[in-house]
């Protein structure tokens, strides 16, 4: 039996999602947090409908400028070392973007206070189906922020912190993150195997807050997000 069960349902989500292994009369209720409970870094949120689903959307500054900021929306009342979380994220490049703009979307934990560390898995929504063969296997990504950027582990270690996935950009893509230890786990789509593996979580043995993330480059939606963090 888990002893602690955290469901994190932001004010625009859906109705909650029973927990495996807790049956209705133990299940704890669900804690419905409203925007006021989101730290935002550097940008907005708004509750919005997308494709037919309340959603939080998350915007950039209006005088963005740097092509390396993104957006992070941190769960004040999240905190976890080791467990699982899992949203529906959809992210497209929002109009008038850089054309490598990707779409970038995903899901940090171990957030340190106010996003100054995380360690951080998303999408590249738009390689997923792309006719070249580089581009899919860039479709998912693991960084450790602001000390592992992409840019660097692609550099030091080729291919290992990135893989392909099937995506599609505008469409609800559902993501589940398994964090124990230094390792974690990104499974996509209800996929029984993940499609990355990290087994040297940078920020070491920690805990942290969960946040919503996006490059300021990406129209950005997350639904139905849940924490669940191990029992021990």
């Amino acid at each position: 039996m888990l002893c602690l069960v955290l469901l994190v349902l932001l004010q625009a989500f859906l109705v909650p999602v029973p927990v495996h292994g807790v049956t209705p009369a133990t299940q704890p209720k669900s804690e419905f947090v409203s925007l006021a409970d989101l730290e935002v870094v550097n940008g907005k949120a708004e509750t919005v409908s997308y494709h037919s689903r309340r959603a939080v959307h998350l915007l950039p500054p209006a005088d963005q400028g740097n092509s390396q900021d993104s957006v992070l929306a941190i769960v004040r009342s999240s905190d976890l070392q080791d467990g699982t979380i899992e949203a529906d994220v959809s992210g497209v490049p929002r109009a008038g973007t850089p054309p490598d703009s990707r779409g970038f979307i995903g899901i940090s934990f171990r957030v340190q206070p106010h996003g100054s560390r995380f360690e951080n898995l998303y999408l590249r929504p738009t390689n997923g189906r792309a006719d070249d063969q580089l581009r899919r296997n860039h479709s998912v990504q693991y960084t450790s922020e602001p000390d592992y950027p992409w840019e660097r582990l692609r550099k030091e270690s080729p291919g290992l912190y990135e893989s392909y996935v099937d995506l599609q950009p505008d469409e609800w893509t559902h993501m589940r993150i398994v964090v124990s230890g230094t390792s974690a786990k990104l499974y996509v789509n209800g996929a029984s195997q993940p499609c990355l593996i990290v087994n040297d979580l940078k920020l070491g043995k920690t805990g942290g807050q969960v946040a919503l993330w996006a490059h300021w480059t990406t129209d950005a939606y997350f639904s139905s997000l849940k924490i669940v963090p191990d029992s021990n």
